[in-house]
């Protein structure tokens, strides 16, 4: 399997995964809250390290943006142009749902990060949020093509699940021993819908690849993209679905995710 191909596999299951997240209980939480000009998804993490960089009146853009709902965020806190790419087109209408009943003014591109159109532009702050990482099969060109959007002197954030929690799987039989190697020999194909909302969807599904990378891997490809990092800082808290929140508040805490913050110089 070549990387452009575990690329398009994915491309057309999360474009299947859409129908399944629009007109659940979040969707009607973001389209009642996106009526309010002042709402953000963000949780104080997010909210924090996005206002230690400084968004406000700043361009921005969003890689892996979903549905926008992180995109409208950034509005909130003040963020200049606004643009969110993601490669399902699926999602992307969502985007575009949610910007119109919120009127705010953001941008959405549907691309391949790695195979951008001209004329993109750069950005003062480059955004990845949770499982972005996970569904790019190298990450060295993945970064690479993340630098490009960076202006110099702007930052990048990456806000994740801690690579260590890939060890884990909470729905075995004993969630809190590790089945998963840290160090895996390829990716974790899947054969079903992709949901994060805790719903078990019927019918269709769409074989996906996920790619578990580690986190000095990350780190690495970072720096070998030229970027200069500024900080790491580990959390205890879950960022990913309700079924990872058993991971918290133990007494022997393992990390569950991470916020990076990265430079590009000049």
């Amino acid at each position: 399997m070549s990387d452009a191909e575990a690329i398009a596999a994915n491309r057309a299951a999360w474009d299947l995964s859409a129908q399944h997240h629009r007109g659940n209980a979040e969707w009607q939480r973001l389209v009642a809250g996106f009526a309010d000009p002042g709402f953000s998804c963000f949780d104080a993490t997010a909210t924090a390290a996005l206002q230690a960089i400084g968004v406000a009146g700043k361009s921005c853009v969003q890689i892996g943006c979903n549905n926008g709902r992180e995109c409208l965020s950034l509005k909130a806190l003040g963020g200049g142009r606004v643009l969110g790419i993601d490669q399902s087109a699926a999602f992307l209408d969502q985007a575009r749902e949610l910007a119109a009943l919120s009127a705010r003014q953001v941008e959405f591109l549907c691309a391949d990060i790695h195979d951008l159109p001209d004329g993109v532009g750069q950005f003062d702050c480059a955004l990845i949020t949770i499982g972005v990482l996970n569904w790019m099969p190298d990450l060295q060109r993945f970064f690479n093509a993340v630098s490009g959007l960076i202006a110099p002197g702007g930052a990048l954030v990456i806000y994740e699940t801690h690579p260590f929690l890939e060890m884990f799987d909470p729905d075995a039989t004993d969630p809190f021993h590790p089945t998963i190697s840290y160090f895996p020999d390829g990716p974790d194909v899947a054969e079903e819908t992709i949901v994060y909302d805790g719903s078990e969807p019927e019918g269709e599904a769409q074989v996906s690849y996920w790619f578990a990378h580690r986190l000095g891997q990350v780190v690495s490809a970072i720096a070998g993209a030229g970027l200069r990092i500024e900080r790491l800082e580990e959390y205890p808290h879950c960022n990913r679905e309700v079924a990872y929140e058993q991971y918290q508040n133990r007494a022997a805490q393992v990390p569950l995710c991470y916020v990076l913050t990265a430079r590009q110089p000049g």
